[in-house]
C-alpha cells in the first residue's frame, strides 16, 4: 500500500521525473495531491480505480508527456482524466494512449482526444461500450496514427465523414486522409457490427503488420487483390464473417503471415471453388511452415488434411475443427496444438505420436474414430490435454498413457471403452484436474490418489459404489479455487475447445440396479452417500442422480459451503432432508425428486 509520506517524497523530486509507475497499487492518502510534473514522459496507472485519492488532486503534466497508460481503471464518463479538472499541456508530445478495458460509453470521448492530442501514434479503446456517433473533428488529430484498436465495441448510426461509413468499409480505407496509411502498422475493427463487403482499397494500407476485422458481418469474396500489398504483414484475422476465399491457382501470398484466422468464413465445400484445389496447393502449405497459429474452422472444407510441412519455425497451433476432413496424413513434429474435433475423420488412431512429442494439445472429439487407443499415445509425454470424446474407440485405456504425467484434462466420454479404471491415473498423472469418462463400459474402482475438480464417470458400470476415498479429492476439497489460474492454464492451450468447463464438479452415476451398496475401504459395504464428502469444500455440482442409494442424506452435506447445485434424484433416499443444506446459501440448484422421496421434512427450507 502506498501512503502520504512516500508519495510526498517522490513528488519532492517531481520537477525532473520521467517515468512514474504505479500500476497494481492500493494508494491510501490522507488529502489530495497536486503535484507538478512538468519532466513527465511515462505515466502509468493501470488497474488503479479512478476513485483512488490520487486521483482527488489536480495532476499538472507540462509538454513532455508521451505515454499514457489507463488499462483496466473504471473509468466511466466524466470521469479522471477525461475530465474538466485534468490539466493537460501535451497536445503535441503525446504519442501513445491506451484506455482499453473501461466503461466508457459517451461519444463525447472523441472530443476529448481532440482537445488533448494532436500527435497520436497508437491509440487503444478496446474493451469499452462506446456507441456512435464519432464527431468529424477526431478525424483532425489522428494524421499520425500508425496503431487503432476499436475492437469489441458497438459502434454504430451515423459516423464521421473522415470515417466513412462504417457499414460500408470502403469508405474508411479510401476516404483515408485521417491517418498516413504509409506508417499505418495496426487495424483492429473486430467485433463490431461493420457489414459490406472488404474492398480492394484496402491494399492501400500498405506497411499494415496487424488487420483484425474478426466477428462482424462483413460479406463477398477476399481475392489476392486484397493482399497483395500487404509484404509486411503478420496476423491476418477475419473469422465469424461471411467472407470466401477465392485466389487464383499460381498467387503467392505474403511471406510475413505468422497468424491466420479464417474460422467460419465460407471456405468451402468444394474447396476448388475456392482457389485451394482437391489437395490444397502446395503454396499454402508451404507458408504453413511460417506460421505460428491456422484457424480454419467451421468452415465446409472436405477431403484429406494434406501433409503439413514436418519443419516448422514455431510451436504452431492448427485448429481445423468443425470441418468436413475424413482422413489425415502425417502431422508436423513442432505442433503445439491440433485442433481436428468435429470432422468426419475415420479409422483407427494413427500410432506416429512420437514425431509429435511437442504436442501440448490433442482433440479429436466427435469424429468416427474405431479401435484401440494406440500404445504410441504414450510418446506424447508433454501433453497437457487429451480429448477423445464421441467417438467409437475400444478396448482399455492403454498402459503406456501412464507416461503422459503432465495431463491436466483427459476426456474419453462417449465411446465404447471396457475394462478397470486403472490405478496409474492417480498414481502417474498429479496434474489431472478434469477427468471425463462417461458414457463407457469402465468397471472397478476409482484411483484414490487423484485430485482433481470435474470427475464424470456417469454411465458407466461402476458396481462397486461411491469410494470413501473422497478425502484424496485435494482439489475439490481446497475452499478457496484459483478458477482463474486453472482455466487459463488449460485454456491457454486448448484455445478455443471446452471454453465454458465448470470446475469442481463431481458426477458419479453407476448403471441402474448394480449399485445398491457403497464400498468403504475400511469396514467393507455401506450403503449410504459416505460421510467423507464432508472433506469436499470446494465442490460447487454434485450429481448423484439415477443409482440405487438409500437411507438419508448424511448431515454432512450441509458442510459444503461452495455447492451450487445438488442432483440427487432417482435414488431410494428416506427420512428427513437434514436442515444442515439450509447452510448452504450458494445452492441454486437442488433436484431430489419427491415420488421417490419417503418422508422428507421440507420446512428445513422455510419457503424455499
Amino acid at each position: 500500500m502506498l501512503t502520504s509520506s512516500t508519495f510526498q517524497f517522490q513528488f519532492n523530486l517531481s520537477l525532473n521525473l520521467q517515468k512514474l509507475y504505479l500500476s497494481y497499487n492500493n494508494i491510501a492518502l490522507s488529502s489530495p495531491l497536486y503535484p507538478n510534473l512538468p519532466s513527465l514522459k511515462i505515466l502509468d496507472l493501470n488497474f488503479i480505480n479512478p476513485t483512488s485519492p490520487i486521483f482527488n488532486g489536480n495532476l499538472i503534466f507540462g509538454s513532455k508527456l508521451e505515454e499514457l497508460h489507463l488499462q483496466n481503471c473504471s473509468l466511466l464518463d466524466g470521469t479522471f482524466p477525461v475530465s474538466s479538472t485534468f490539466t493537460m499541456n501535451f497536445s503535441s508530445s503525446l504519442l501513445y494512449l491506451d484506455f482499453s478495458s473501461n466503461l466508457l460509453k459517451s461519444s463525447a470521448m472523441f472530443y476529448w482526444l481532440f482537445n488533448i492530442t494532436t500527435n497520436l501514434h497508437t491509440l487503444d479503446l478496446d474493451g469499452n461500450l462506446l456507441e456512435g456517433p464519432i464527431p468529424d473533428e477526431f478525424g483532425k488529430v489522428m494524421n499520425s496514427l500508425e496503431d487503432l484498436d476499436l475492437s469489441v465495441k458497438k459502434l454504430q448510426g451515423k459516423i464521421p465523414t473522415f470515417f466513412g461509413n462504417i457499414g460500408q468499409i470502403s469508405s474508411f480505407i479510401q476516404n483515408s486522409s485521417w491517418c498516413n496509411r504509409h506508417i499505418f502498422h495496426h487495424l483492429d475493427l473486430s467485433y463490431n457490427r461493420i457489414t459490406g463487403m472488404l474492398p480492394k482499397s484496402i491494399g492501400l494500407l500498405s506497411e499494415l503488420e496487424v488487420l483484425s476485422l474478426a466477428g462482424n458481418s462483413l460479406e463477398g469474396d477476399v481475392t489476392e487483390l486484397h493482399v497483395t500489398n500487404f509484404s509486411k504483414l503478420r496476423l491476418l484475422l477475419l473469422s465469424e464473417n461471411s467472407l470466401s476465399l477465392k485466389f487464383i491457382s499460381n498467387w503467392v501470398p505474403p511471406s510475413q503471415i505468422i497468424n491466420l484466422s479464417l474460422a467460419s468464413c465460407k471456405l468451402g465445400p468444394n474447396i476448388s471453388d475456392n482457389g485451394l484445389n482437391e489437395s490444397v496447393p502446395e503454396w499454402f502449405w508451404n507458408k504453413l511452415q511460417y506460421m505460428a497459429m491456422l484457424n480454419l474452422s467451421h468452415n465446409n472444407l472436405a477431403g484429406a488434411i494434406p501433409n503439413i510441412p514436418c519443419k516448422l519455425f514455431f510451436r504452431q497451433i492448427i485448429i481445423l475443427n468443425s470441418n468436413q476432413f475424413e482422413n489425415r496424413q502425417s502431422t508436423a513434429a513442432n505442433i503445439a496444438t491440433l485442433d481436428l474435433s468435429s470432422n468426419q475423420i475415420k479409422g483407427q488412431l494413427p500410432v506416429c505420436w512420437k514425431s509429435v512429442d511437442s504436442l501440448l494439445f490433442l482433440d479429436l472429439s466427435n469424429n468416427k474414430l474405431s479401435g484401440k487407443i494406440p500404445m504410441s499415445i504414450g510418446s506424447l509425454v508433454k501433453l497437457e490435454a487429451l480429448v477423445l470424446q464421441n467417438n467409437s474407440l475400444t478396448g482399455q485405456l492403454p498402459s503406456t498413457l501412464k507416461n503422459c504425467s503432465n495431463l491436466i484434462m483427459l476426456d474419453v466420454s462417449e465411446n465404447m471403452l471396457s475394462g478397470p479404471i486403472p490405478s496409474w491415473i492417480g498414481e502417474s498423472m498429479r496434474q489431472l484436474i478434469i477427468l471425463i469418462m462417461r458414457g463407457n463400459h469402465l468397471s472397478a474402482n476409482l484411483p484414490i490418489q487423484l485430485s482433481i475438480q470435474l470427475l464424470d464417470l456417469s454411465r458407466n458400470k461402476l458396481s462397486n459404489g461411491i469410494p470413501t476415498c473422497l478425502t484424496n479429492f485435494t482439489a475439490m476439497s481446497a475452499k478457496s479455487i484459483n478458477r482463474t489460474e486453472t482455466q487459463t492454464c488449460i485454456y491457454g492451450t486448448i484455445v478455443l475447445t471446452m471454453e465454458t468447463m465448470v470446475l469442481s464438479v463431481l458426477v458419479i452415476r453407476f448403471i441402474k440396479h448394480e449399485c445398491g451398496k457403497v464400498w468403504n475401504t475400511g469396514s467393507g459395504i455401506l450403503s449410504e452417500i459416505p460421510k467423507e464428502v464432508k472433506y469436499l469444500l470446494g465442490l460447487i455440482s454434485l450429481n448423484l442422480s439415477r443409482n440405487n442409494l438409500s437411507g438419508e442424506i448424511p448431515s454432512e452435506v450441509g458442510n459444503l459451503s461452495s455447492l451450487e447445485s445438488l442432483d440427487l434424484s432417482r435414488n431410494h433416499f428416506s427420512g428427513r432432508i437434514s436442515s444442515s443444506l439450509s447452510q448452504i446459501d450458494s445452492l441454486g440448484k437442488l433436484v431430489t425428486q419427491l415420488s421417490l422421496w419417503k418422508n422428507p421434512n421440507w420446512k428445513t427450507f422455510g419457503n424455499l
